[in-house]
């Protein structure tokens, strides 16, 4: 367990050894605008985890505590803009901006739609593809909160508006900052839609500067100590009193909307369009456009199958093999953490936690400059498809790590000392008693990981073999070849195949809810 927590930290410690007494780091953080990148992320975050916090609560309300009509669909729905990654999203703006896109033929002739770009396009994508991780913290706390709680302040005279504001807001709080502070961490570490919409923030600085390591290394130091301080924040801030805890009632009390059902109504449907149908209706408009005539340049759409068989399976076999590798690795300090707790169990811990922490940029970067300048052996792993695994899994295992926490905790000590007493060894009883209970959570464990891959695009472009190319990268390509139909036809894929896992994992549990 100690060994795999190491191999953890490896791109935290390479990165602050490499910058300890660099010269040209030291230039670099000293240069005129060196912070500048740094102020233009945190403004970014600090927007979108407001308007998320805002938008994600209402929503949750919404479609939990009040009549809102068709709200366990809505409650379904809301949550499907989790499956669009950022730099599709940013890819689908500039598309439906686009000289012969959707807006350009719908409005009149002479009319431009113009182009959304820098702050208020990379905060408009943001916010409308991160407010699920508001909205699904929170839901689950409207659902475990008591309804006798609000049915009390309702007896004492309390208007519906009121009661939100006295009683399930202070309640939901702590769900709110969690989510609030996860979309900020997301931002921060967001590298796709700064890139294409051209806000100039630490990811885009450091990718920009890849190829000069103390100013990349500067950069990257600047943002994975501003991941760690967001991580650090959130666990002191929800350390706080516990928050009441009731049990499951299915008659909980619904808020009657009365006048503001139609304006509450039409609110969640315009949500639904702006962050998941106006999105799918511009990918699809624009690969249909490009298979039927298939000939320019903006509307190039390979007809060979091979062309995007390759990619999915390139995607599918990363995916496959990080989900596999990552929860082998955490297992063993899965059981440490939940049967044997100590000090050691909680900081190896940390270091898990603290690569997730950390943005994928940022890992990536680690890693090639650790390849590069590392011990020899070390160095032929460079855009191999093992040095790739191992970037993935130090970014996501945190994910696996979590859910086998859970599945470990689920089996009681005395289904194995049982075991024992009927003369079973020790891997025996791991094989066949406590590894079938465990399964289940593992399996969700490996499912996160690797739907997250799947969608991972900085890592795997520095990363990536030569001639390795998954879905995302696939999209990023075509995207800044302004190949618009190819771009939207691969996106589609990955869409599809991020919305099947993202049901079977996370919708499907929401859902259960109701």
């Amino acid at each position: 367990a100690l060994l795999i927590a190491a191999g953890f930290a490896v791109p935290l410690l390479w990165l602050v050894l490499r910058n300890l007494g660099g010269e040209g780091v030291v230039a670099a953080l000293r240069a005129s605008g060196a912070l500048a990148p740094l102020g233009r992320s945190v403004l970014l975050a600090g927007c979108t985890a407001v308007s998320t916090a805002v938008v994600g609560t209402a929503a949750a309300w919404l479609t939990m505590r009040t009549d809102l009509p068709a709200a366990r669909v809505w409650r379904v729905l809301l949550c499907l803009p989790l499956v669009v990654p950022s730099f599709i999203g940013a890819f689908t703006l500039l598309a439906a901006f686009a000289r012969g896109g959707l807006l350009d033929r719908l409005l009149p002739a002479g009319v431009s739609p113009g182009r959304i770009v820098g702050f208020w396009g990379a905060f408009g994508v943001l916010t409308l593809l991160t407010y699920p991780y508001v909205l699904l913290p929170v839901s689950a706390r409207l659902r475990q909160l008591p309804a006798s709680l609000e049915e009390s302040a309702r007896l004492l005279g309390r208007s519906g508006w009121s009661v939100f504001a006295t009683v399930v807001l202070p309640q939901t709080s702590g769900a709110i900052l969690a989510g609030s502070l996860l979309v900020f961490l997301y931002t921060i570490s967001d590298f796709g839609a700064v890139q294409l919409l051209r806000y100039d923030t630490l990811t885009r600085a450091i990718y920009a500067s890849r190829l000069d390591q103390p100013t990349s290394l500067a950069y990257s130091l600047q943002l994975g100590g501003l991941a760690i301080a967001v991580v650090a924040a959130e666990r002191a801030l929800l350390r706080g009193p516990r928050r009441i805890v009731g049990p499951r009632d299915s008659r909980a009390l619904r808020v009657t909307l009365g006048r503001w059902r139609g304006a509450a109504t039409a609110g969640v449907a315009g949500l639904a369009v702006f962050a998941l149908v106006a999105p799918v209706t511009v990918l699809a408009y624009w690969s249909a456009r490009g298979v039927l005539q298939g000939s320019s340049r903006a509307t190039a759409v390979t007809t060979d199958p091979a062309s995007l068989l390759g990619p999915m399976l390139n995607t599918a076999r990363a995916s496959v093999l990080t989900a596999v590798v990552a929860v082998v690795a955490v297992l063993p300090l899965a059981y440490w953490t939940v049967r044997y707790r100590s000090r050691l169990a909680g900081v190896a811990n940390a270091v898990v936690v603290g690569g997730f922490a950390l943005p994928g940029l940022v890992v990536a970067l680690a890693l090639v400059s650790f390849a590069l300048r590392g011990p020899l052996l070390v160095g032929s792993l460079y855009q191999t498809l093992p040095l790739l695994v191992f970037a993935y899994t130090v970014h996501f295992g945190a994910q696996s790590l979590r859910a086998s926490q859970v599945a470990v905790a689920g089996v009681p000590p005395r289904v194995g000392d049982a075991g024992r007493m009927l003369g079973a060894s020790g891997v025996r009883r791991f094989a066949e008693i406590e590894l079938p209970l465990m399964l289940p959570g593992l399996l969700a464990g490996g499912g996160l990981v690797g739907l997250s891959v799947a969608k991972e695009l900085p890592a795997t472009l520095l990363l990536a073999p030569a001639g390795f190319q998954t879905l995302a990268t696939r999209v990023w390509n075509a995207t800044e070849d302004a190949f618009w139909a190819d771009a939207s036809l691969a996106s589609l894929v990955l869409i599809a195949l991020s919305g099947v896992l993202t049901w079977l994992l996370v919708i499907r549990r929401f859902d259960a809810l109701d």
